[in-house]
């Protein structure tokens, strides 16, 4: 079973994000990037399936500028087995990007598409359920849990009422939620197997995929500063407070 993961080099989590002063997005220069961490979610249960005999080979994706190539060794150095690098210095939209992962699935032919929900950076939760629609494939999304056989997926996923397990035919796509396992830490030996592990180089061109933007930022600004609290001396204050307020 061959097992498709796809990866986003973001803003490390750390980080506070800082606008630009144009407000034309967020300021990228001399910031700590890695991988999306919903992302390094969906390579540890793919490596794990592999640990267990289910999946026989991890192939990792990445869209974007020629420094994913970073993202995708550390997830070889976790455990994949090769990487797919498409290079382009623009940010696709969720449906160029899974356009362009569709056509991956084409030329891999993989059994499963396992991918984070969500990227940190643009918070869309799109891609997963775009590419399952383009593909015909059943889809998972919000998985808190898998269990793969050779024919099918049995997935719990995490919804506003409690947890729904449900049961998908391969091919699929399923997205990882935060708390399907916690991803391991590489090491030393593995990074530096994974200096070696092939990394295949495409274009968006390659494709024949239109990644042209259908939307237009206007603009970008921080959230609004919340004004400083109060300290109040009795019972009797808050409740006048509250009232003046109207919350009561």
């Amino acid at each position: 079973m061959k097992v498709l993961v796809p990866v986003k080099r973001v803003i490390d989590y750390n980080v506070k994000a800082r606008v630009k002063a144009d407000q034309t997005g967020v300021d990228l220069a001399n910031v700590k990037m890695s991988m999306n961490p919903f992302c390094e979610i969906a390579v540890e249960e793919a490596v794990r399936l592999k640990e267990k005999g289910v999946a026989t080979e991890v192939v990792i994706v990445s869209i974007g500028p020629a420094q994913a190539q970073e993202t995708i060794r550390t997830a070889l150095a976790m455990g994949g087995d090769r990487g797919v690098l498409i290079t382009t210095d623009a940010d696709p939209e969720p449906l160029a990007v899974a356009k362009l992962l569709a056509a991956v699935v084409a030329e891999e032919n993989p059994n499963l598409v396992l991918m984070g929900k969500q990227a940190i950076d643009g918070d869309n939760n799109a891609v997963g359920q775009m590419l399952s629609a383009l593909l015909g494939w059943p889809q998972a999304t919000y998985a808190s849990a898998i269990e793969v056989s050779a024919t099918s997926a049995k997935v719990t996923r995490e919804v506003d009422g409690g947890l729904q397990t449900i049961d998908v035919d391969l091919p699929a796509v399923v997205t990882a939620d935060l708390r399907l396992n916690e991803p391991r830490y590489a090491s030393l030996p593995n990074i530096m197997k994974a200096k070696k592990k092939e990394i295949v180089s495409k274009t968006v061109a390659d494709y024949g995929v239109d990644i042209a933007p259908r939307l237009k930022v206007l603009k970008v600004t921080e959230p609004a500063k919340r004004s400083a609290g109060i300290k109040v001396e009795t019972a009797a204050d808050l409740v006048s407070k509250l009232n003046t307020a109207g919350v009561l």
